[in-house]
């Protein structure tokens, strides 16, 4: 048995039903669970291997949770004529697919490592990536090495297999070098869940099937994707609600919420990316499916015509979450400045919409119960006796914190804290702190990373 005793912390921020700040408490961890929150814990009581972390002038949070991602996409940030505001989707799509076409297992692998390792020092503890890109020289095992870098750094993660399956040639975006047929896709999809999937509670490792998009798949593989995540249990997810509504609809005479809805790719085990399309009818069909939404706020700025309606969905009922999304569209891995952008959009727009900006607080929900909901995974999302011992804290004794202490809910939704945490716990484990992964070398794992960006990515830019 391990144990970590927190004292003294100014404020626990639990994120509970009831919205509970405990304020001067101490908090004790055993194993990967949290099992007492007090206004005193006697040290003395504890076993004597128990590891005390003063935590005054300290909050903290539960571990955010990520529901969308593109980890790969971290070989190809900032370069300025990829830049999606110079071109149209269609004519940066075919700039960018190409290259992303000429990555192989090592760039797979290391830029899991740079996104997950990114995502933790910001305080993310759970993150789900949407790995769709299988180049035919890369191989099958991929999402492996995913799990291998998820492993060493201590990440809970859940893998979506995604995919593409229709070929440029009718219609999709998508390379031939990036196109599988639909029996290697969901064969690879049953694979990797008899393999890695765990659904029991606390677990490290799920598996979802995420076929990456109707407008770059038959709708054989979705159809054979829904028929095997229910036969072993397992979530759905895909991009819906981007721009793609109107091709669509001239494909198949509905618009895309319609197609799922119609294909039964709806239901509380479904959550859907991006949405920032979709009309007042699309939503209450979300809500009334329990269909989830991963509101991915950052890459509104680039390539969304609107702002995601995220109060409208609210009021409706619709399941939210928050998600990074990949560097193609969002340079950075930080799941926090993500909760200050959300607002900071709703903000925006609040005047030409008839719903009010949801409360500060709300969007730290999304990313944290809101998040947990979606994936399934009530033990997440929230502190408290019998939670996942999934945290993280920030000294707030700095400059930056200065008159914003006496609502610790709203801090980051207001701040917009872009800055590393100062320590990030999952699944009781310490795996960030003062600035350091316990027992990693960072400059030598980016130094790793920065050899294969060389290799692959820059002699072809």
């Amino acid at each position: 048995m391990t144990t970590t005793l927190f004292t003294s912390c100014d404020a626990v921020v639990t994120c509970d039903n009831a919205g509970t700040v405990h304020r001067n408490v101490d908090m004790l961890v055993t194993d990967h669970q949290i099992s007492i929150i007090a206004n005193h814990i006697a040290a003395s009581e504890l076993p004597p291997n128990t590891e005390i972390i003063e935590a005054s002038g300290h909050f903290i949070y539960p571990g955010l949770i990520n529901t969308h991602h593109h980890f790969f996409q971290c070989f190809v940030r900032n370069h300025a004529h990829l830049d999606w505001t110079k071109y149209s989707v269609i004519e940066w799509l075919d700039l960018i697919y190409p290259l992303f076409a000429k990555l192989d297992e090592d760039c797979f692998y290391h830029s899991s490592v740079a996104a997950m390792g990114e995502l933790i020092k910001h305080g993310c503890t759970t993150a789900f990536d949407h790995q769709y890109n299988f180049p035919k020289h890369a191989g099958k095992q991929l999402i492996d090495r995913q799990f291998d870098a998820a492993e060493i750094l201590g990440m809970r993660f859940h893998a979506g297999r995604g995919g593409n399956t229709l070929p440029k040639s009718e219609g999709s975006t998508i390379p031939d070098e990036m196109c599988e047929t639909t029996d290697e896709f969901i064969n690879d999809c049953e694979r990797l869940i008899d393999t890695y999937h765990d659904a029991s509670p606390f677990s490290m490792r799920r598996v979802a099937v995420a076929p990456c998009q109707p407008v770059n798949s038959y709708i054989e593989t979705f159809k054979e994707s829904i028929a095997l995540a229910r036969d072993k249990q397992v979530l759905l997810h895909s991009h819906v609600g981007e721009g793609e509504s109107e091709v669509i609809k001239q494909r198949t005479g509905m618009r895309t919420v319609d197609w799922c809805e119609d294909i039964g790719f709806v239901g509380k085990d479904v959550w859907l990316a991006h949405c920032w399309e979709l009309n007042a009818t699309e939503i209450e069909q979300l809500a009334r499916t329990q269909t989830g939404v991963s509101h991915c706020p950052e890459p509104v700025y680039l390539v969304g015509a609107e702002v995601t309606p995220i109060p409208e969905m609210q009021s409706a009922g619709v399941r939210i979450g928050l998600g990074v999304d990949g560097a193609a569209s969002n340079d950075n891995s930080n799941l926090m400045h993500c909760i200050h952008s959300a607002y900071m959009l709703q903000a925006l727009v609040a005047a030409t919409h008839n719903y009010p900006v949801p409360d500060p607080k709300t969007f730290l929900h999304y990313a944290t119960r809101g998040g947990a909901d979606l994936l399934h995974r009530p033990e997440l999302g929230e502190l408290g006796e019998g939670k996942a011992a999934d945290l993280f804290m920030l000294d707030t004794r700095k400059m930056e914190y200065i008159g914003a202490l006496h609502d610790p809910q709203s801090l980051i939704t207001k701040l917009g804290i872009s800055s590393d945490v100062d320590l990030t716990m999952i699944n009781g484990r310490i795996v960030w702190r003062n600035g350091e992964f316990p027992g990693l070398d960072e400059h030598q794992m980016v130094a790793k990373a920065q050899q294969h960006v060389q290799r692959v990515v820059y002699k072809h830019l």
